[in-house]
């Protein structure tokens, strides 16, 4: 398993966490107690810095990327986030290996019907170099369908040691 996967399962896992805990602390509230952000400093500061690590790691990161290829011209795959009534904002899939490209295939297939798919490799700077001039481009979902984790395209950039 790739370092950045493992990084951005444990981010869901962590952020999951402390979902989970607002929720929790918000039963009875409308408003969080004062005390939560310091009762639980020590896993928002982790998951600051899990995020800045990933942040790292997605711009040199290989991605497999997914391509419609029934039109006359291949269309990369992406997904729309807005409302219907808003301007349109999408991400685009991004892949950490073949497993998660294949489950992403078939739900798309089962989705949106029998659709030729084809793959691609790039790292998630030249993913981002392609559509950053895209107004409604957010950033890229690693592993979408499947998994819950964007990265906004302004957050990726190397590293800064």
């Amino acid at each position: 398993m790739s370092e950045l996967k493992e990084l951005v399962e444990k981010f869901i896992e962590l952020d999951d966490d402390l979902n989970a805990k607002i929720e929790e602390s918000l039963d009875d509230n409308d408003e969080l107690p004062e005390s939560f952000e310091a009762e639980n400093e020590a896993q928002i500061n982790e998951m600051g810095e899990i995020y800045h690590d990933i942040e790292h790691k997605v711009f040199d990161e290989e991605f497999i990327i997914v391509f419609n290829s029934n039109e006359d011209e291949k269309e990369v795959v992406a997904l729309i986030v807005s409302d219907e009534d808003e301007d349109e904002e999408f991400v685009i899939p991004a892949f950490t290996d073949e497993e998660e490209a294949n489950a992403a295939i078939e739900q798309f297939k089962e989705e949106f019907g029998d659709i030729d798919f084809e793959c691609e490799i790039k790292t998630g700077s030249a993913i981002i170099a392609d559509h950053h001039e895209d107004d409604g481009f957010i950033g890229l979902a690693i592993n979408a369908p499947q998994w819950d984790f964007v990265i906004a395209h302004e957050d990726v950039h190397e590293c800064c040691d």
